[in-house]
C-alpha cells in the first residue's frame, strides 16, 4: 500500500530556508507515524522551493533527516511564490507494510 501526504510547510514561517525545511521533515515525521509508516519507507517527493538559490541549505536539512544512503526518487521544483513567507513545500509518498 502506498500513502501520500498533501503539501508540507512549516508551522513557523519566520525561519530561514534550512529551518523551514527542518520543521516540515519533522511534521512529515508525524504524518507517516500517525498512519503506520516512517521516513524509511519514502518512495518519492516533490520539493517545492521559492528561492532557488537556496537549494543548498534546504538540501542541508533533508540530507541531515534521511537515514542510510537509500534517497527515494525526488524532484525539486522552483516556484515563483508559496505563500506568504513560505520557502518550501514537501509532497511525498511512502511505503506502508
Amino acid at each position: 500500500m502506498e500513502l501520500f501526504t498533501w503539501g508540507v510547510v512549516a508551522d513557523d514561517c519566520s525561519q530561514d530556508m534550512k529551518g523551514q525545511m527542518q520543521q516540515v521533515c519533522e511534521r512529515i515525521d508525524d504524518l507517516l507515524a500517525q498512519v503506520g509508516s516512517s521516513k524509511e519507507k519514502l518512495l518519492t517527493a516533490m520539493i517545492y522551493i521559492s528561492d532557488f538559490s537556496q537549494k543548498n541549505r534546504m538540501n542541508e536539512a533533508w540530507i541531515d533527516w534521511l537515514p542510510g544512503e537509500n534517497f527515494p526518487t525526488r524532484a525539486t521544483i522552483g516556484v515563483a511564490e508559496l505563500g506568504e513567507d513560505v520557502l518550501v513545500e514537501v509532497v511525498v509518498s511512502a511505503a506502508k507494510s
